[in-house]
């Protein structure tokens, strides 16, 4: 099948049922047997849901009427094509007779006449499009406008720092496992199998890819020495102040980078208990510890309520990596903009807060709370966590002090792009 088409498939997934672009991509690629052309069709749908905005207000100024519902997929065919022509090298007639050539595919040859027309219209009308898309400021920036009136009045200073970093590729950061060997010594592997890279600024054990590359060709990988983990995502292993014999729970631990990262700086915990609701994500903690031959106890529950899972012991450590917007990630997962919508964010706060007021009964005193997202909306934040504070009088804050992000009222904040680290927020919280 074309990879337009499959692309197109794969996007309506996203537009229509609602699922992530990260579940769809492989059973579309694999529905479709077309993993020679896997490249481009990742490229295709990331690309197309990075900029959508953009794409969807173009292609409404050049349709003489709207499509029907049910040519949803030929809509997400007229995205590619857009995008083709306006972000990748691939020569304009290439683009043109492929994704006509596409509908085919679809199995509507009736839009192939439609689609030619609009995409010879934007090659003809392009600069003037482009002009009168500045009026449009959705389009301009390629957000969706509820999200840019939360950012604005969040980051009345950073916004468009915020915009611009959203639109961005994002890059392939690892993390090296120093049981196994340094990461300057990792870094000399790169070199000789000719993967340029460079250390990160703050994550200690951070590797930064020039390009992206496939896992499956990165030296030590099958062999536990890497894993892919964003520098900011690292550094909250390393806030946990993680010492030998401590007792340790990551809630909501999916999909296992900081549940590994722990055991990798720690080998002699007495126990680390890692909790998902999803027993799908649950399997691929399994699968990553496996391949980093490192041991947790695992189990599938509501960490919302322990008295489902919970032994009655206490806990040294809590890292409550809390379900969230995910508005500090949406360069490696632009479906976001799409997906998301602003009710979720007061639903959000609300599980946020259920989770935090479970889950502080289960630490011991002098004990430590991370809360940690990747949101940067401060309502899921710093917002989140003062008012926590105030219901709770054995709770006080563990000032963080580094040399990375913002401090704000009540933890530390890194927005997207800061040091090309993704958007995240940690607070430390010590019972007393």
């Amino acid at each position: 099948m074309n990879a337009r088409a499959t692309a197109a498939i794969a996007l309506t997934e996203v537009f229509v049922a609602g699922h992530s672009l990260s579940k769809v991509i492989p059973a579309t690629l694999v529905n479709a047997k077309v993993t020679q052309e896997k490249g481009l069709v990742q490229e295709l749908c990331y690309g197309v849901l990075r900029w959508f905005p953009r794409l969807e207000w173009i292609v409404d100024q050049l349709l003489e009427r709207p499509l029907k519902t049910r040519d949803r997929d030929v809509l997400n065919l007229l995205l590619v094509g857009v995008y083709q022509l306006l972000f990748l090298r691939i020569p304009q007639h290439a683009v043109v007779n492929e994704t006509v050539a596409a509908a085919k595919d679809l199995g509507k040859p009736w839009a192939r006449h439609m689609i030619n027309a609009v995409l010879r219209t934007l090659l003809r009308d392009r600069e003037r499009l482009l002009t009168e898309m500045e009026h449009n400021e959705e389009a301009l920036t390629a957000h969706p406008g509820w999200l840019l009136e939360l950012l604005k009045e969040s980051w009345p200073a950073d916004w468009q720092q915020i915009i611009e970093a959203n639109n961005q590729r994002p890059p392939m950061c690892l993390r090296v496992n120093r049981q196994l060997l340094e990461r300057d010594a990792y870094l000399q592997v790169l070199t000789k199998n000719g993967i340029e890279a460079r250390i990160t600024p703050f994550a200690t054990e951070g590797v930064e890819l020039d390009k992206p590359v496939d896992v499956t060709l990165l030296p030590g990988f099958a062999a536990g020495q890497v894993s892919v983990q964003d520098a900011a995502a690292q550094l909250a292993a390393h806030m946990l102040d993680v010492q030998a014999g401590l007792y340790i729970l990551d809630a909501c631990a999916a999909p296992g980078g900081k549940t590994a990262h722990i055991l990798e700086l720690q080998h002699n915990l007495r126990e680390l208990v890692a909790v998902d609701i999803d027993q799908s994500r649950l399997q691929r903690i399994a699968e990553n510890l496996q391949r980093l031959d490192l041991h947790a106890r695992l189990l599938c529950a509501d960490i919302a309520m322990p008295e489902t899972w919970w032994d009655g012991e206490l806990f040294d450590r809590i890292l409550l990596d809390a379900p969230c917007s995910a508005t500090g990630v949406i360069r490696r997962h632009p479906d976001i903009k799409r997906l998301r919508r602003r009710q979720d964010i007061h639903m959000l706060v609300d599980l946020q807060t259920r989770i935090l007021n479970a889950l502080w009964p289960l630490l011991k005193r002098e004990g430590m709370l991370l809360y940690v997202t990747c949101s940067v909306l401060p309502e899921e934040n710093e917002e989140q966590i003062s008012s926590f504070l105030m219901q709770h009088d054995d709770a006080v804050e563990n000032r963080i002090a580094a040399p990375w992000g913002r401090a704000v009222k009540v933890g530390r904040q890194i927005l997207p792009g800061e040091h090309n680290m993704d958007g995240f927020y940690f607070a430390s919280l010590v019972k007393r």
